[in-house]
């Protein structure tokens, strides 16, 4: 009887009253005191020629004055063909990447001893060159131990016979290393920051004290022997790793890495930033170094199970993989080794689901991180020389496949997560300068969360006295989860409450992030809240269009103080009430309106998934668009493509290699076009040989595709490719289609084959933990090869003049 009388005088209430209560209220105080920023105590920070400077303080980057958050791509030029690294350079920086970064492996420079190779595919100066062209800053990672499931770790085979110990202070090792960062200097002379280049850092080393590579030089059931001096055998593990924090030499570490950098700058690579891993107690440079960070959610050496790393924490003051070896908060928290993918190996192969990872880089940047670091963002091969493999067979990685199901794949191809981080890295490029001095800001629910809890609401705060940004996610790995349903959020400033949403709740969805402002100025107009997620600022004519995209489960609101003059509302509804005006719209539908001067305009999440800020446009596109200077390329699987601009141009464009037509526009504001492209005869012909191997021949050149994937599904142990004989790539089965881009095999097949030969699934093996769907294997093995299909990729070059 006490619970129906509740349940009257909840529903009467809402009736008569129009009060709303949320059966999920959260409360989070951010009137606490504002971040303490360190600055000048750093050995770090330079200027250019122009007099453009990189400064570095405890808590984030400047460029010229102005706060600057980096977004790091890796992506290790070696591994890719040099005809196409301006294009992979290119589609990096559309997706937000403002920094490369990329390994220098020293054995496959210097594969015989005394013998450098700077040509061809190794070419480091050209792909810095590139880098300049594309107006893009480089770190480059100069090891001269660096991992990357390299071969040793990418120490040469000669180095393993010495009486000298590698990867320590021995004066002999050292030698070498002196020697190598010559190479290395050379190849970067020039094209420095100093000089005016894109070259703004180096890594030295790579997890010093922490890991190492184990040597190939070994025999079947040997035990591993690793590259590590035998000082340091106690501290140190073969994947990153939780540590105890106990480490008798770091004294002989932090001398070590000190050694490496004043070899660094001794050749000419005097930079202004300097990083060194940090995580799980590696010794770093003392205040000469910034100490990068890593998270892997789905690692390979490792069972799978629920990752913290979805759950927020103050990460600059708690770095993940702690301890650690250096006091936190004198430096700023910037990642180097967040996976959005990962590489499978023969024994584990984990997938990495695509939804995972914006959650987990909101996760990141709320928890006061102030930089991004993608390991690895663009996937490649590596190379063989002379009959040898330097991927790392020991641990059984593929011979030549370094896919690493990275938002940009081994060939190029641009896979959801490119999508999905494009619109966080946009929100970071036009709201970074004032993201990055805010505090975080943990509620005090957030005590209770932990991987296996899911229906708690995981949220933190950055703020800068009333003003910021409130951030949410709702995703866990390896555990079955549901939506955040019926949920409010009240943010207490010094001067007032702000409410998420102004009335009623909301519902968080599963696999969902958000990023909501508060107390935010945008041109003259004042935002109290908004429960729709800043995309990105176009600065056109005389007036400022503010881009926001709106979430699934949530309704697209923005409150605004005073009585706002609302011109041009299109889609939506305002109301005014108590000095604040509030602008509502629809889930999942386009609205906009203008505040005096100020232009806003509101998009669904799917929508946002397709922009790209080309100048002061957004074009939406399914396709991935690059552009240099006048001109946009457009590439596409699809025959048939929209394309939807705005503000309106006044010219149509102009397309090479398709046809244009003018659409109805999709929203007042905006111009509609499709793009059509020609389909050609089938490039590929692909004939069945045996149960096992089929023969893929080509016929003819592109003719006009900027690519042709031979797609296979199929369900097995492993796929191989073959050119002449030679292994030209090969692919572990991990529950997804093996995709190979033929444009740089076309020229090497004119009269020849492609043989594809595929090995079965056997019942006891290790990998099947991290199948979701295993086979019914019959006679204790399985192998289906379900298609073959040759999938075109169509280029269109685009000008408005």
């Amino acid at each position: 009887m006490i619970k129906q009388k509740a349940l009257i005088t909840l529903v009467l209430g809402q009736l008569i009253f129009g009060i709303t209560f949320s059966q999920n209220e959260y409360s989070i105080n951010i009137n606490v005191p504002e971040k303490k920023i360190t600055k000048g105590h750093l050995d770090l920070g330079g200027s250019n020629p122009s007099g453009k400077e990189i400064e570095v303080n405890s808590y984030y980057l400047t460029l010229d004055k102005k706060p600057f958050i980096p977004v790091l791509g890796e992506f290790h030029y070696s591994r890719y063909p040099s005809e196409y690294w301006d294009e992979s350079i290119k589609k990096m920086k559309a997706g937000g990447i403002n920094v490369i970064a990329t390994y220098v492996f020293w054995n496959i420079h210097e594969r015989n001893e005394g013998e450098f190779d700077w040509s061809g595919d190794l070419n480091l100066r050209h792909f810095a060159e590139l880098c300049a062209k594309n107006d893009i800053f480089l770190i480059v990672r100069l090891g001269p131990f660096c991992h990357g499931e390299m071969r040793n770790g990418g120490v040469p085979d000669w180095m393993y016979g010495r009486t000298f110990e590698i990867r320590s202070n021995n004066s002999q090792y050292i030698a070498y290393v002196d020697r190598l960062y010559d190479q290395i200097g050379n190849q970067c002379r020039g094209l420095l920051f100093k000089d005016g280049g894109p070259i703004i850092g180096v890594q030295v080393e790579n997890e010093f004290q922490h890991s190492a590579a184990p040597w190939e030089i070994t025999y079947p059931g040997a035990r591993k022997e690793y590259t590590v001096a035998e000082i340091n055998e106690g501290v140190t593990h073969e994947q990153i790793s939780d540590t105890d924090g106990i480490n008798p030499q770091a004294e002989e570490g932090k001398k070590h890495m000190a050694i490496l950098k004043e070899l660094a700058i001794k050749h000419g690579m005097d930079v202004p930033i300097y990083t060194a891993t940090g995580w799980g107690n590696a010794a770093i440079v003392e205040k000469g170094s910034i100490p990068v960070t890593a998270g892997y959610v789905y690692p390979f050496w490792s069972d799978p199970s629920p990752s913290s790393f979805y759950l927020f924490k103050d990460i600059h003051k708690n770095p993940d993989y702690s301890p650690i070896s250096y006091e936190a908060e004198l430096y700023p928290s910037i990642p180097a080794e967040i996976g959005p993918g990962i590489q499978v190996i023969y024994g584990r192969r984990p997938v990495v689901d695509p939804v995972s990872v914006l959650p987990l880089m909101v996760r990141i940047i709320g928890s006061g991180s102030n930089g991004i670091g993608y390991y690895m963002y663009h996937g490649g091969s590596t190379p063989v020389f002379d009959g040898k493999f330097y991927n790392e067979e020991v641990n059984g990685i593929p011979k030549v496949n370094y896919d690493f199901q990275a938002p940009i794949g081994q060939y190029g191809q641009t896979r959801h997560h490119y999508k999905s981080l494009k619109t966080l890295h946009m929100f970071l490029d036009a709201y970074g300068d004032r993201l990055a001095p805010m505090k975080t800001v943990l509620p005090e629910t957030n005590k209770q969360t932990s991987p296996e809890k899911t229906d708690i609401l995981r949220y933190a705060v950055r703020s800068f006295e009333d003003s910021g940004f409130l951030f949410m996610v709702n995703f866990q790995d390896h555990l079955a989860y549901s939506d955040i349903e019926d949920t409010s959020i009240n943010v207490k400033t010094a001067s007032s409450e702000v409410r998420f949403p102004s009335n009623g709740t909301f519902d968080l969805k599963k696999a969902t992030s958000a990023i909501f402002p508060f107390n935010l100025k945008l041109g003259k107009t004042q935002i109290k809240s908004a429960t729709v997620q800043p995309l990105t600022i176009l600065n056109g004519g005389n007036k400022n269009h503010y881009v926001f995209y709106s979430i699934e489960g949530i309704i697209p609101e923005f409150v605004l103080h005073g009585d706002s003059k609302i011109a041009d509302l299109k889609g939506a509804r305002k109301t005014s009430s108590k000095g604040l005006t509030v602008i509502k719209g629809d889930s999942n539908k386009v609205f906009s309106f203008q505040s005096g001067n100020d232009q806003f305009l509101v998009i669904p999440y799917e929508m946002a998934l397709n922009s790209n800020k080309i100048g002061e446009q957004l074009i939406f596109s399914s396709g991935t668009l690059t552009n240099e200077s006048d001109l946009i390329n457009l590439v596409t699987r699809e025959a048939v493509v929209d394309l939807n601009i705005y503000p309106s141009n006044v010219n149509a464009p102009k397309v090479s290699n398709a046809t244009v037509q003018k659409l109805k526009a999709e929203f007042p504001g905006m111009d509609s076009y499709n793009i059509t492209f020609k389909v050609p005869e089938p490039l590929l012909e692909i004939e069945k040989a045996t149960e096992r191997k089929y023969s893929v021949k080509v016929k003819g050149g592109l003719n006009g595709l900027n690519d042709v994937f031979l797609q296979v599904d199929y369900i097995g142990d492993r796929g191989m490719a073959f050119i002449d004989g030679l292994l030209a790539t090969d692919h572990f089965y991990h529950e997804k289609k093996w995709e190979i881009g033929m444009k740089s095999f076309i020229p090497k097949l004119k009269n020849k084959e492609m043989v594809l030969i595929f090995h079965p699934l056997y019942d006891n093996q290790e990998c099947l933990i991290f199948f979701e769907n295993v086979p019914k294997f019959e006679n204790g093995k399985y192998l289906e090869i379900k298609s073959i299909k040759a999938v075109n990729e169509y280029k269109a070059i685009l000008s408005f003049n």
